[in-house]
């Protein structure tokens, strides 16, 4: 069965290179690997790079709410999935799932790739990464230079002091990554439970209680102490069709960097 690694990250965030870097070094030279990019995706220095390997086959692809679409993958292929930067994350994630079902592919890890120059100028993305790194079993830190020793110690100790037991690992400019046969690793270390075999979406079930006769049912949301896996958060939408927690549109940031 193909493994498919999700990678999540802005434009200019160094996904490609990332990528690059994990099938030149975490992959044997027999190994096939196919990467899919979004095809709106702007060109990128290390385009040339990537498609020299020998075991690499580069696809576009397209996203059409709601839905990722269908491909006709080489079997046995490691599969290194780009989402479109440029669309919600969230959107993509809950998309995710039916998709590795329907294709009959197995999800290794989720990848995020943070700019943290990005990051750092503009705080309300926060929210944007939070939301990706909920999801992420590795988070790789990218664009440093500059960046203030403060605000990366502040950042990471956030989700420290959360216990998030995602990686993060800090990208040097130059320089492969150390250990890429760890990150490659499909062990699990997101916080969402939305992936697990045992997930089902109960975003709108209720629960009645009324064990005795003073209780009269009071109605509580279902969670982990009933046996139930809570519903994934980010995904649970308001009667208007709006998402509980939305994150910002990252296009509103690009330009203002």
């Amino acid at each position: 069965m193909n493994s498919v690694y999700f990678i999540l990250g802005t434009p200019g965030s160094g996904r490609r290179a990332l990528v690059r870097d994990l099938i030149a070094n975490g992959l044997g030279a027999d190994e096939k690997a196919v990467v899919l990019l979004a095809e709106g995706e702007a060109a990128d220095p290390q385009d040339e790079k990537l498609a020299a390997l020998a075991n690499v086959e580069i696809r576009r692809w397209q996203w059409t709410a709601p839905n990722l679409p269908r491909l006709k993958l080489p079997a046995g292929a490691t599969v290194f999935f780009l989402a479109d930067s440029l669309v919600s994350p969230i959107d993509q994630l809950e998309a995710l799932k039916p998709w590795l079902e329907q294709q009959g592919l197995e999800l290794a890890r989720i990848f995020t790739v943070l700019d943290c120059g990005l990051a750092e100028k503009h705080p309300v993305l926060g929210q944007w990464f939070d939301a990706c790194i909920r999801f992420s079993d590795v988070v790789f830190l990218t664009n440093r230079a500059g960046v203030g020793n403060k605000w990366l110690s502040d950042f990471l100790k956030h989700f420290k002091d959360e216990r998030f037991p995602c990686h993060f690992v800090q990208v040097k400019t130059k320089g492969d990554l150390p250990t890429p046969l760890v990150w490659l690793d499909p062990t699990p270390r997101r916080v969402s439970q939305y992936f697990e075999e045992d997930y089902v979406d109960l975003s709108d079930v209720i629960i009645e209680t009324g064990d005795d006769e003073d209780d009269e049912g009071e109605a509580v949301e279902p969670g982990e102490d009933d046996g139930i896996i809570p519903p994934e958060p980010y995904f649970v939408r308001q009667r208007s069709g709006r998402r509980d927690r939305e994150v910002p549109d990252i296009r509103d940031f690009l330009t203002k960097k």
